[in-house]
């Protein structure tokens, strides 16, 4: 992608609170530098744009920043929020509050951050172009890609530390810029517009070494490097928010600012924005470019993958999007929330977990169901760490999100033609499904159920082949309504052939924030032909007002009394004892909690040391 405009409107007056030219070298001799905290001085050891930033921000007025090297639900009893926090190796973020808007700001401090070398750039890229052509080889992967480029633009610029001799054969030498003097540069430099300069009028104002390297200064030379990367690699200016573990949805409604659903803080606007349509429409073209899904007028609309897993959905032009262009962002975790850390946020308990590890251990099958954005991915996820370690599993996706902590795991995706693909056919759910019956899984996880592939599901299911999923409905009867209905279409006769229904939402809490609960498990036990009704037993529920789940159908499980304790022989007099399970298997989950071994590949292993040890084997 190349670098494009784009506006940064800091919400602060800047002020440069002292000169850091001397700094560089003797950190010590700012005094800046030793009024921050220990953390923070580490920081700044290793990203001296962290200092130069800090700066320009009043701290007169707002104080020196809180720092976290990484962020917990506590930040959110914060009233007035002013921290910072890293993402990545190189890039911070700075949260602060704005007393007129329910929106805090989000401050993205990059190494390019305060430098304006957008005037050098195009030299950059054209000597870069000349050393590209000359490769043997192609670098193949991203992490050769980066590493490739890195070494060319150290044959382009030369860091010159200041006070340093270039030696006999340079170029003419200009003064060097003090950091006040880049700072100004920086104010007073009009994002909004590309900057356009002629090779050689960049080059006269410049220095350059005996073998032609342009002379810059070492923080110049991390911007350069920084941008080139970020720009031609990755994912341009969206990358600080790619980076940031605790960013859900990314969205840029047009011409505005880049707004952001945080984990930890909610809803958050992004001082990056855009001021024009055509900027706008020239970044989604870059972006679609990038992800290998060209936009046009003609075909206005994509939904893809990004290169992490996230999913992206773009609107192209003024015509479909009043307000230019637009895009969402829907993040993936790289490591999957494990069930452990979705109890300690109160999304379910150590019993209703329990239950369900006992249930999909014995091969019940499962959907969860809710509304968009109530967590009904990352919950399916986290519970495939209940599935035996030894068993096969099968995904099937539209866009991959899930990720299973099974060695024996298939991973399909379903593929749609592109433009421009000759001969090719699309590959759809449906079509993977039918594959994967003929796989041998023990169980088969379908990313979501919306069309004809249902049909499948429910015969797998018939055909003793666990099926987990997610569904959206906001109810039992609502779900069983759409199941039966177009497009899905499935025979009532079949519906209960889906063990449990989990129903999860995104609730408001009276502290004004919104929280994940499972609202209800529940048990299908049958459909009646005579009445032409489904019944089913809610195992658990949520009561909003104590923010607790209730085991309210302790004692009356069909599941566990009727079909586990008969697939393990327990005798119908002592049926009832298999809820001590539940309680011996929620005391386990609550020492693992204990012992801080609540990571997903952690709990994974620890399960499957402790079901290889006979701990989990049910007594008759």
């Amino acid at each position: 992608m190349s670098s494009l405009p784009f506006s940064i409107q800091l919400p602060f007056k800047t002020e440069a609170n002292e000169d850091l030219s001397g700094c560089y070298h003797d950190l010590e001799s700012s005094a800046l530098y030793r009024m921050l905290p220990t953390n923070a001085r580490e920081y700044v050891k290793q990203c001296p744009h962290l200092l130069e930033y800090l700066n320009i921000f009043p701290v007169n007025t707002y104080g020196i920043p809180l720092f976290f090297s990484e962020l917990t639900r506590d930040v959110r009893k914060i009233e007035t929020l002013n921290l910072i926090y890293p993402v990545g190796e190189d890039t911070f973020i700075h949260i602060l509050t704005d007393p007129e808007d329910v929106r805090n700001y989000y401050i993205p401090i990059e190494p390019s951050f305060l430098h304006s070398v957008n005037t050098l750039m195009p030299v950059v890229e054209k000597r870069l172009i000349d050393l590209l052509d000359a490769l043997e080889k192609d670098p193949v992967t991203e992490e050769e890609r980066v590493a490739v480029l890195k070494n060319l633009i150290n044959e382009i610029l030369y860091a010159r530390v200041p006070g340093e001799e270039i030696g006999p054969g340079a170029a003419d030498t200009v003064a060097e810029k003090s950091v006040k003097d880049r700072l100004v540069a920086f104010l007073n430099t009009d994002f909004s517009a590309k900057k356009k300069a002629d090779e050689d009028d960049v080059l006269a104002g410049l220095m350059q070494t005996a073998d032609g390297r342009i002379v810059v200064s070492p923080p110049e030379y991390r911007a350069l490097e920084y941008m080139m990367i970020r720009d031609k690699i990755e994912m341009g200016i969206l990358k600080p928010f790619l980076s940031d573990p605790n960013i859900e949805d990314i969205t840029c409604d047009g011409v505005g600012p880049i707004f952001i659903e945080h984990k930890m803080l909610r809803g958050l606007k992004s001082v990056i924005g855009f001021t024009e349509s055509r900027e706008l429409d020239a970044f989604v073209i870059k972006m679609a470019e990038r992800i290998k899904r060209p936009i046009t007028y003609r075909n206005p609309v994509v939904d893809a993958t990004l290169p992490d897993g996230s999913r992206i959905n773009i609107v192209y032009g003024t015509e479909v999007s009043k307000h230019g262009s637009n895009f969402t962002i829907r993040k993936v975790n790289e490591i999957p929330l494990s069930i452990l850390q979705l109890i300690d946020s109160n999304t379910c308990d150590y019993t209703a977990a329990a239950y369900l590890w006992i249930c999909l251990e014995y091969g019940m099958s499962m959907f969860v169901s809710g509304e968009t954005a109530s967590g009904k991915t990352t919950s399916l996820n986290a519970l495939t760490t209940f599935l035996p370690p030894e068993n096969k599993i099968v995904t099937i996706e539209d866009t991959p999100e899930l990720t299973v902590p099974h060695r024996n795991w298939t991973r399909e995706v379903a593929k749609a033609k592109g433009k421009g693909e000759g001969d090719g056919a699309d590959v759809t759910m449906f079509d993977l499904l039918k594959a994967a019956l003929r796989q041998r899984p023990n169980q088969i996880l379908v990313g979501e159920i919306r069309g004809v592939e249902g049909s499948v599901a429910f015969s797998a299911m018939q055909t003793g082949h666990p099926v987990m999923s997610t569904f959206h409905a906001a109810s039992v009867e609502k779900l069983i309504q759409r199941l039966c209905g177009d497009p899905i279409l499935i025979p009532k006769t079949h519906v209960d052939n889906l063990n449990i229904v989990i129903i999860q939402s995104a609730v408001r809490r009276p502290g004004g924030g919104t929280v994940r609960r499972m609202l209800s498990i529940n048990e299908l036990v049958g459909y009646d032909p005579q009445t032409q009704g489904f019944s089913f037993v809610e195992m658990f529920h949520w009561d909003p007002v104590t923010d607790e789940h209730v085991f309210c159908g302790k004692g009356s499980s069909y599941l566990l009394e009727n079909k586990i304790a008969t697939l393990l022989g327990i005798p119908e007099s002592k049926r009832s004892e298999i809820y001590f399970e539940v309680e011996k298997r929620a005391n386990i989950l609550r020492r693992l909690n204990a012992a801080g071994c609540t990571k997903f590949w952690d709990l994974f292993h620890m399960i499957s040391k402790i079901k290889k040890q006979g701990l989990l084997n049910i007594e008759v």
